[in-house]
């Protein structure tokens, strides 16, 4: 995702929605929320409220039933994303996620619900970034939280992961969204600009990539590729 595309207004600046801070353990995938009419594809184990960070109060949790079913089907696979490899912050892309066991979830949930799985592409944002020995954690994590619930009620929003800095600082950060669009108009809000104004002080370098992740009909196949 080029930076201009996020946040217009600082176009020299990284996404302050994948900000780096120490990960936070999430116990469950999901908030015990009552589903409601909400269910089928729109809920997660009967919830329609999903877990799709490492925040997990009521104003960073995804709203299934505000999707449609393609995402709504995605965003309850991606749940089940981990890094395969401890050098995240350097492996390519494609090899440090579990993208085949997601995309098998993926599948058994089209078949559970009946669904007939339309072909349908996503934005991905690569956020790799290495920070000096000067920076707090709790200063990006701070940022880092209204940045997420900002870009949560922008809508779209369906997946947010990030890592540990290595021993040089260096780390990766990742967003899955359901479109360009989305993302767009997810990084423009006070908490985005307050973040990204900062960013000069806290980071010592940052790169941003952008894919397209392609689920074919039926999820017969996928494919993650470079974003052009």
């Amino acid at each position: 995702m080029a930076v201009n595309q996020v946040l217009p207004h600082y176009p020299e600046l990284p996404p302050a929605v994948i900000l780096e801070k120490e990960p936070i353990e999430v116990s469950t995938q999901e908030i015990a929320t009552p589903a409601g009419d909400n269910a089928g594809i729109f809920a997660h184990n009967g919830v329609r409220f999903l877990v799709q960070s490492p925040y997990s109060e009521r104003d960073h949790l995804l709203d299934l039933a505000a999707l449609d079913e393609e995402n709504a089907l995605l965003a309850r696979a991606l749940t089940y994303m981990r890094s395969l490899r401890s050098d995240y912050a350097t492996s390519p892309y494609t090899e440090t996620f579990n993208w085949n066991e997601m995309m098998e979830e993926l599948a058994r949930l089209v078949r559970e619900h009946g669904h007939r799985w339309k072909e349908t592409s996503f934005f991905i944002v690569a956020f790799r970034s290495q920070i000096p020995p000067t920076t707090v954690y709790e200063d990006l994590g701070a940022l880092d939280k209204v940045a997420h619930a900002e870009a949560i009620a922008s809508g779209g929003f369906l997946k947010y992961w990030f890592g540990y800095p290595d021993k040089d600082g260096r780390n990766l950060a990742t967003c899955v969204w359901r479109s360009q669009q989305d993302a767009i108009k997810g990084g423009v809000g006070p908490g985005h600009r307050k973040a990204a104004a900062a960013t000069r002080s806290l980071y010592s370098h940052w790169k941003i990539d952008r894919h397209r992740l392609i689920v074919r009909d039926d999820v017969q196949s996928w494919e993650i590729i470079d974003w052009e």
